[in-house]
Formats: C-alpha cells, sequence, structure tokens
C-alpha cells in the first residue's frame, strides 16, 4: 500500500537499492552521484558529488584519497540548495567510511537546516546479518514492514539454499581465497566479505571479518598462498577492474603462485557487487559460491557476465 506523501533521499547505492526492493522508488525523488542501480534511479536529481577527478589511475585515487582525509578535507560534499527543493522527509546515509560516502557530521549539520529538519537514518552494516538490519529498519521508519518482510525472507532462503550446500564440502576440500578490493596498493576485502567466503565453501586466508578492508603487503598476499584469488575492486566495473589485472604481475612471486598457474585467479564488478550492503550481497555470495564449486552451486547470474577468468601461465 503507497505511504502518501513520502520523500525520500539516499546518499547510498546501497540505501538506494534497500528502498527501492521495498517498493518505495516512486517516494525517492533524490540520490548520490554513485546510485545507478535500478533503472530509473538515474534520472532523479543528484545532490552529491566528488571531490576526486574523474579518470585518474588506482594508486592516484588512494594517494588523493588519502591526502584528503589526512587534511580533514571532505571527499564529498551535498548541495544543500537541491535538498532545500526537494524537501525530503527521510534522508539515508551511513557513518561507517568515510571514504564511501559525506560524512554523517555534514549530514546531520544540513538536516537541521532544511525545510521540516528531515530524519537522517545511519546505516552501519559490518555483516551480511547486520546488512539485513538494515532493510528491516528502513522497512520500519517507512511503514513498509510487511514488504521488509518478504524481502527478508526471499533473501535468507537464498542464502540458505547455499550454506546447505556448501555443508557437504569437507573442510580438506575447501579452497584458501584471497579477496582484494583494491590492487594498487593492496587491499583485502573486510566487513562482510569473509563471511561471504565461508558461506560460498570458501576460507578467507587473509581473514578480516566483520573490520574494515585493510591494506596488506604483496607479502602478506604471497605468503597466504591462496588456492584461489578472487578481485572486486570498490567502485570498479569489470571493464575498469581490467585495467588494473596486470598491476598484479609486478607482485613478486606472483607468477609462481598455484593458483595463478593453475588459472584459479577470478574478478568481477566490485561496483555492483561485493562493495554495496544491500540485497545484492546475495547475488554476490551465489556469485562467488559458483565460482569456488561450479558443479555444487548453480550459476544463476550468468546473464550478467559478472565473473571473469584470468587465464593460467
Amino acid at each position: 500500500m503507497p505511504v502518501p506523501d513520502l520523500r525520500i533521499v539516499s546518499l547510498l547505492p546501497s540505501a538506494t537499492e534497500i528502498v527501492c526492493a521495498l517498493g518505495l522508488q516512486e517516494h525517492l525523488v533524490g540520490v548520490s552521484h554513485e546510485c545507478d542501480f535500478p533503472i530509473g534511479v538515474e534520472t532523479l536529481p543528484r545532490v552529491t558529488r566528488t571531490a576526486i577527478p574523474k579518470g585518474l589511475d588506482s594508486l592516484t585515487i588512494d594517494n588523493t584519497v588519502r591526502e584528503l582525509l589526512q587534511t580533514q578535507a571532505a571527499l564529498y560534499h551535498l548541495n544543500e540548495e537541491i535538498l532545500a527543493e526537494l524537501k525530503p522527509e527521510f534522508i539515508v546515509t551511513q557513518a561507517l567510511c568515510d571514504v564511501c560516502a559525506v560524512s554523517a557530521e555534514e549530514v546531520n549539520s544540513v538536516a537541521c537546516r532544511l525545510p521540516g529538519q528531515p530524519k537522517v537514518i545511519n546505516l552501519e552494516p559490518m555483516s551480511l546479518a547486520q546488512v539485513f538490519e538494515t532493510i528491516a529498519l528502513l522497512g520500519t521508519a517507512t511503514q513498509r514492514q510487511q514488504q521488509a518482510d518478504r524481502v527478508l525472507q526471499l533473501l535468507q532462503g537464498r542464502v540458505a539454499a547455499v550454506t546447505s550446500r556448501t555443508a557437504s564440502i569437507p573442510v580438506t576440500e575447501r579452497p584458501r581465497v584471497a579477496m582484494l578490493e583494491w590492487i594498487e596498493p593492496l587491499f583485502n576485502a573486510g566487513h562482510w566479505t569473509p563471511e561471504l567466503v565461508s558461506m560460498a565453501g570458501g576460507i578467507d586466508c587473509l581473514g578480516n571479518a566483520n573490520q574494515p578492508s585493510r591494506q596488506i603487503a604483496a607479502k602478506d598476499l604471497i605468503d597466504s598462498n591462496p588456492d584461489v584469488v578472487f578481485i572486486a575492486l570498490c567502485g570498479f566495473d569489470m571493464t575498469r577492474t581490467a585495467e588494473d589485472l596486470p598491476l598484479l604481475k609486478k607482485i613478486p612471486g606472483w607468477e609462481a603462485l598455484p593458483c595463478v598457474q593453475q588459472g584459479r585467479v577470478y574478478y568481477t564488478d566490485g561496483n555492483a557487487y561485493f562493495s554495496r550492503p544491500g540485497p545484492r550481497l546475495v547475488d554476490s555470495l551465489e556469485i562467488l559460491a559458483h565460482t569456488l564449486f561450479p558443479k555444487l552451486h548453480p550459476n544463476l547470474h550468468a546473464s550478467a557476465a559478472v565473473a571473469g577468468k584470468l587465464p593460467s601461465n
């Protein structure tokens, strides 16, 4: 049942996906500059902009982010004038990561000056269970509890289907998986990603469960001796990710890794999957599970061409 006069602004791609999954896309009046899913949200007013220029290489992006954070300069900015015109009732954002969205402090400050002082909803999940909790939270805030329950039942059912199949895999047959979120410099994927690896039947050999992603040394990656390397670069689609893959060959010892020689290095669209704590994290789990055990887990996302494979030497 439609909620009258409900006006929502989302400052996160993941929040936008949750809002739309709850059947509230028609009530979404503004989004961030990064929101691109589902179809239709790209036509909405953009209420944020980034201080990071387009077209930079990965190392320069990392250096620019570090410099801005060290000088306490904002990575993203809100357009207060557009927000005032949109007159939102809710602003959905996060206080989890200053690299991911407008700072919570700036959002709260701007919200206090807007007409009607909209309610700010902060989403800060560090695990898959907490991602599901954010769906329930938004469902309650927007009076869509029943829809949230239906969405969660579907998502949890899909997770259960994967973990049920995974339960049959002996521990001795579970591959050691290195999940990379950035290549130059190297970052391993934290937060919910190690959980997804375990659910899919792997062992995260760089383990950083429910903690922020962290920079690692090249030696850390080589010494972990992974059976599989899976690359999901934050904010990059597959085309942009492919541009950075040759950088891996510069890592001393990379070519000698068994996973490289056996062709068990994969990459995916990290912008759409793995990086966004929303409904498509379950898609991410299914993609990873099929990649690790293609005979056990069905390929549910073939049409999206969501996983690529580096050729073996």
